[in-house]
């Protein structure tokens, strides 16, 4: 399955998951309950002719448009929410400062000083839940467009073999399953060319 394969800092102050080109031969991918998707077109059943031809994933990332904006926008979206995340966790640092200043002055009385811890954490629990919120907002729209942009690809396919008889159209990436593939079956150029020039063909807010 096409998906994104990496977050930026974001995923350093406590998410986890995963972005950007992995392998598209795995078709289980991830489910989002009661989430109405669109069925990808399927090729009809024909005669075997035992030809094959693969597209290679790591190109496609790099030269389908569609694929290059997406990603521009998660990327900003993204650092929005670091920046946010970590705004709020420069004010809890300024907090905690202050309380330790009062604390080593002396000037704190006892219910002071249980005031502050409690106040301080709080706002660490409510940076922790914005945190998490932040980030499963993010993996549930990456894992929309993972479905979407797998989805874009399969039914490309199926248009684009209707007369060209392959049997499979393997997904190809460096370091995935498969190790060797004869450059003479790599459909890669033609299948982005198509794909570039249909969704430029569309209405802008229909390609989106």
């Amino acid at each position: 399955m096409i998906s994104f394969n990496r977050f930026h800092s974001f995923i350093a102050l406590g998410l986890s998951a995963g972005l950007l080109l992995a392998s598209c031969g795995d078709k289980k991918g991830t489910t989002t309950a009661k989430t109405p998707e669109t069925k990808a077109a399927e090729a009809p059943a024909t005669t075997p002719s035992g030809k094959i031809a693969y597209v290679n994933l790591d190109t496609l990332e790099v030269r389908y448009e569609y694929f290059k904006l997406r990603k521009a926008e998660f990327e900003k979206k993204t650092a929005a929410m670091e920046a946010e995340v970590e705004k709020m966790a420069q004010g809890l640092q300024n907090e905690y400062a202050a309380f330790q200043k009062k604390a080593q002055a002396g000037t704190l009385t006892q219910a002071e000083g249980e005031a502050g811890q409690k106040k301080l954490a709080a706002m660490q629990q409510n940076i922790e839940s914005r945190r998490q919120s932040l980030g499963g907002q993010l993996m549930k729209e990456q894992d929309a467009f993972n479905k979407e942009l797998q989805q874009r690809l399969d039914n490309y396919l199926v248009k684009y073999n209707a007369d060209k008889g392959y049997d499979f159209i393997l997904s190809y990436v460096k370091g995935g399953n498969i190790l060797f593939a004869n450059k003479a079956l790599d459909i890669t150029e033609e299948v982005i060319k198509g794909m570039n020039a249909e969704d430029s063909a569309k209405p802008a807010d229909a390609a989106k």
